[in-house]
């Protein structure tokens, strides 16, 4: 291999890596002014497997309000209150207003655990007291319409990415409440769009920003698939996130200077070349 390609090959690298970037924030343009929440089970869920979303989501040009709703403080070492600010400094770190927006539970119902199955019931009834499912106030045909205080509830998908039991109750837990907002509610739209984070095999986990142009492909393919389907698919639309080299460093600091506690030696390895550092793709599910 001569000097000119060994050179050449780190410049097509990055110049792939920024065209990814680029072309993927225009498969999202229907995020504008929109009250979000991301739904999350431990405290660096967030960084660890939303960043891109995280910043994408909260640039200031989107006009929307983003907030974290995490289920446990992650206090499986008896480390639940220092956790807990870490979350708080990580979500600043990724764009996250203020740390009013940040809710963190501690709660016998959500214990942290590989071997903890949490009850979905209990996770609809905090979904319910958080953003509410209750009718609107107006006195016309929209008075049965159902309501809520959130437009967009981001989560896991039912493999839960790492096939934590706790992230994929939350998928469930979401879908759940869903489904019951909209309980006897027959043609009216759901007001909360759902969309969880497409889990992929374990070699597409490991390839960082190359897996990319995997994900642009798979749905382009699913797109044309489900456009050739009579019925509504709506549950096939997909929004990418692609962080660039600055938001990939941002991400990566949300763990190392915000999640300390965490920062074990295996994590390194994930920081550096995990897919989900750079690459989310969202997938809107339909509820009902």
């Amino acid at each position: 291999m001569d000097t000119y390609t060994i050179l050449a090959i780190p410049i097509l690298i990055s110049t792939l890596w920024l065209f990814t970037a680029n072309l993927s924030r225009s498969s999202h343009p229907h995020f504008i002014n929109k009250r979000i929440c991301l739904l999350i089970a431990h405290p660096d869920d967030e960084a660890m497997f939303f960043s891109p979303t995280l910043l994408a989501l909260t640039n200031p040009d989107t006009g929307n309000h983003v907030k974290i709703l995490c289920l446990s403080n992650g206090n499986a070492d008896g480390l639940g209150q220092v956790r807990e600010r870490e979350l708080i400094a990580s979500a600043k770190l990724l764009g996250l207003r203020s740390q009013d927006d940040v809710l963190v539970l501690d709660s016998p119902d959500f214990i942290d655990g590989m071997d903890t199955k949490w009850n979905v019931e209990k996770i609809v009834d905090v979904l319910g007291q958080a953003f509410g499912g209750q009718l609107s106030k107006k006195k016309d045909l929209d008075a049965d319409a159902p309501t809520a205080t959130i437009d967009v509830l981001v989560t896991f998908d039912r493999s839960g990415v790492s096939s934590h039991p706790n992230h994929i109750a939350l998928h469930l837990g979401a879908k759940a409440w869903l489904s019951g907002l909209m309980d006897g509610k027959e043609g009216w739209r759901c007001p909360v769009e759902l969309h969880t984070l497409t889990s992929v095999s374990i070699l597409r986990k490991y390839i960082s920003f190359l897996d990319a142009s995997t994900t642009m492909l798979l749905g382009f393919l699913a797109g044309i698939r489900a456009s050739r389907r009579p019925k509504n698919n709506e549950g096939r639309k997909q929004a990418l996130f692609v962080s660039d080299m600055v938001q990939w460093r941002q991400g990566q600091k949300a763990m190392t200077s915000a999640h300390k506690s965490q920062m074990r030696w295996f994590r390194w390895g994930w920081i550096t070349f995990g897919r989900y550092m750079v690459v989310n793709d969202l997938k809107r599910q339909s509820v009902g």
